[in-house]
């Protein structure tokens, strides 16, 4: 089967995109000025990416604040209508089947936004219907995102950070929420397909740079923000993600918790954990990290840092090994001198 092209393809071409194959779907990789410089620019002013390949299911009903409370594991009553909230999907093994983006939008609907592959995954769990098709998802992002939208609607720019409004734009509703994967302010904006490529445009015309996923890889590694499919997958867990937070250990159920609840118990043997480069050498998934020449664990995911201007990566490593540790990594037959680094790799805006 083909890959999907998102609404947007045509103009992302004419924009000067390079398109490559991801999760099922033909997205812009990098514009004509390359992944390092879009990086940059949303670490210091602000991008927008495409991120219409994220799924939308949305749950209506009165019985649906249930469904996703015993589902899914964070806690839905520490948050309220008009916010977002991170949380996961466990098989009953406890393992990751998705990590999901949940937006309340009101009393009793909600839009749970599982990764590309999974959308099919989050639609058989929750008794939701898969809207993808219907809507573009722009994310804005950087220091300056909320003062460029502001130049096209003021409404934009008052969502909070993990809020979630909803108002009428140009006749059509929107929906916003102030959430991102790039350590940096910003908001992720679903807008009917045909208000999408107008949006696009006035947010490039509003001095915003268009951005692909390459830089939003290396953003989301600099911020330590878990990939599914590397960090997290159907083999960990999210103890071993360092994301113990999502998991609501008050509610007196959600899928997987016994097993979660077994794992606490007798320990968790690896952890993610940090590594850096002693060079610009870009680390890559799969790589043995080794501690006098004793493997400790494999990279998960590893790209270079435009702001560290070092090789990085994050793996599951043994739980005895603190920061600081010199390290080697083991990749494609060279071995690359490092050390155990604090996540994220970059503080994340406040």
């Amino acid at each position: 089967m083909p890959d999907r092209r998102p609404f947007l393809y045509d103009a992302h071409v004419a924009l000067g995109a390079k398109i490559v194959p991801f999760g099922g779907w033909e997205m812009p990789l990098q514009y004509a000025t390359g992944t390092v410089a879009e990086h940059l620019a949303c670490r210091n002013d602000a991008v927008v990416f495409d991120v219409s390949h994220l799924g939308t299911v949305r749950c209506d009903g009165p019985d649906m604040f249930e469904h996703l409370q015993s589902t899914l594991t964070n806690d839905l009553t520490k948050i309220a209508p008009g916010r977002a909230q991170y949380t996961h999907l466990l098989s009953d093994d406890g393992f990751v089947v998705d990590d999901i983006i949940v937006w309340w939008v009101g009393e009793n609907e909600f839009d749970v936004m599982p990764n590309a592959s999974n959308t099919s995954g989050v639609t058989a769990a929750l008794p939701g219907v898969d809207v993808t098709n219907t809507r573009c998802v722009l994310a804005v992002q950087g220091p300056t995102a909320r003062a460029k939208v502001a130049t096209i609607d003021e409404r934009f720019a008052s969502v909070p950070r993990f809020g979630v409004v909803r108002f009428d734009y140009q006749g059509v509703e929107i929906r916003v929420a102030g959430t991102g994967y790039t350590g940096e302010d910003g908001l992720e904006i679903a807008v009917a397909n045909e208000q999408a490529e107008a949006l696009l445009h006035a947010l490039v015309a509003a001095g915003v740079t268009p951005a692909g996923l390459g830089a939003r890889d290396t953003l989301r590694l600099e911020a330590a923000l878990p990939l599914y499919g590397h960090e997290l997958t159907e083999s960990s867990t999210t103890l071993e993600a360092r994301l113990g937070w999502v998991l609501g250990w008050k509610k007196p159920t959600f899928r997987g918790r016994d097993a979660v609840l077994a794992e606490q118990e007798r320990g968790v043997a690896h952890f993610l954990t940090g590594v850096v480069a002693e060079g610009r050498q870009p680390l890559r998934d799969g790589g043995e990290v080794l501690v006098d020449g004793i493997s400790v664990g494999v990279l998960c995911s590893g790209n270079y840092s435009p702001v560290l201007e070092r090789g990085i990566g994050m793996g599951l490593l043994t739980s005895d090994v603190p920061v600081g540790t010199t390290v080697t990594v083991a990749l494609r037959g060279r071995e690359i001198p490092a050390v155990v680094h604090a996540l994220p790799f970059v503080r994340k805006a406040q």
